[in-house]
């Protein structure tokens, strides 16, 4: 089967929609696939397009779906098609209609859907196989801040927050990612020569920033809104802790229980969570790594396959004359 997975996509991109699109097409070639990853519909004849981000991916899926209209189409939702809603992330609500199925990457996106949709939705979380361990520096309580320094990610509050704790506490923060606004970049650059606990490297291969995670004892997630973040994912494939905003997008992989949450924009409270995790106060960080343990098995690689390869069998079955699943 030819399978066209478009979005924003830029080659070699390393935020979020690049890496889950690369992972797609691997996955699809993996299953038999052939698959071709474009920004803009490129006018070809394919049996499957699998769109990623609806807002930004409308105007290919309309070409495709005007050029192949016997084609099904899969729509995967990012987080800001779905929150904080659909409309208000810009997302033509009729453009849904033409998706034989939408993909949401945890199961808190379903009730964003609209109820007449959700029986085509499928939840298919992202996946990473296990990232080996680095060793932890003896010195400092490392934690790590693996996100482009985008309004959506909040990217000030750790810096923020790491100024609250006490002079005893060892945390200090390693942030990795890309500016896309010079006033971004000129705040991190102060505040990572100015805050002794606060070291910003800017974007790094994708391998090095893994292996800035791996060696951490925390990650830390600020975002406002995520669909599904990869960096998430990461984080329990690499046996790494998290402390996350108490988000749909979190929540719905991490679980209503889960202990490393804090209130979106909440400055004290994030360093409270720090300050408890560092000092494993009431055993926080020990049930953190406890729970994250447990939730390891969701991201494995197998689990997404499988989800995929039932999907696909959904949306092309062999009677409408393509060749399905290999």
């Amino acid at each position: 089967m030819r399978i066209l997975v478009a979005g924003p996509v830029p080659e070699g991109s390393d935020y979020g929609n690049g890496v889950t699109a690369r992972r797609w097409a691997h996955l699809f070639r993996h299953l038999g696939h052939e698959v071709r990853v474009v920004q803009d519909y490129d006018g070809g004849t394919y049996d499957l397009l699998v769109a990623l981000h609806a807002r930004k991916s409308e105007a290919a899926i309309r070409a495709f779906g005007a050029a192949c209209p016997a084609a099904p189409i899969v729509i995967a939702l990012t987080g800001t098609d779905l929150y904080p809603d659909l409309v208000t992330g810009g997302v033509d609500l009729t453009l849904l209609e033409h998706a034989t199925r939408i993909v949401v990457l945890q199961p808190q996106g379903i009730p964003q859907v609209p109820p007449g949709l959700r029986s085509r939705t499928r939840v298919i979380t992202q996946s990473m196989p296990p990232i080996s361990g680095g060793t932890p520096a003896e010195d400092r309580f490392e934690v790590a801040f693996l996100a482009h320094a985008r309004p959506v990610k909040d990217p000030l509050r750790l810096c923020e927050a790491v100024r609250l704790l006490p002079s005893s506490s060892r945390v200090t923060v390693t942030h990795v990612g890309g500016v896309r606004e010079d006033d971004i970049g000129d705040r991190l650059r102060a505040e990572s020569a100015e805050n002794p606990r606060y070291s910003w490297l800017g974007p790094l291969p994708r391998p090095e920033a893994l292996a800035v995670l791996a060696r951490s004892r925390l990650l830390v997630l600020t975002s406002l809104h995520e669909g599904g973040a990869n960096v998430v994912t990461e984080a329990l494939a690499a046996g790494v802790p998290i402390v996350s905003t108490r988000i749909p997008g979190s929540v719905g992989l991490l679980g209503e229980d889960y202990a490393g949450y804090f209130p979106v924009g909440d400055t004290d409270a994030l360093a409270a969570v720090l300050d408890a995790a560092e000092r494993d106060h009431d055993g926080l960080y020990t049930q953190l790594r406890r729970q994250c343990a447990a939730r390891r098995a969701s991201v494995d690689p197998e689990r997404e396959t499988e989800a995929w390869k039932r999907l696909l069998a959904e949306a092309v079955p062999t009677k409408a004359g393509y060749e399905g699943v290999r």
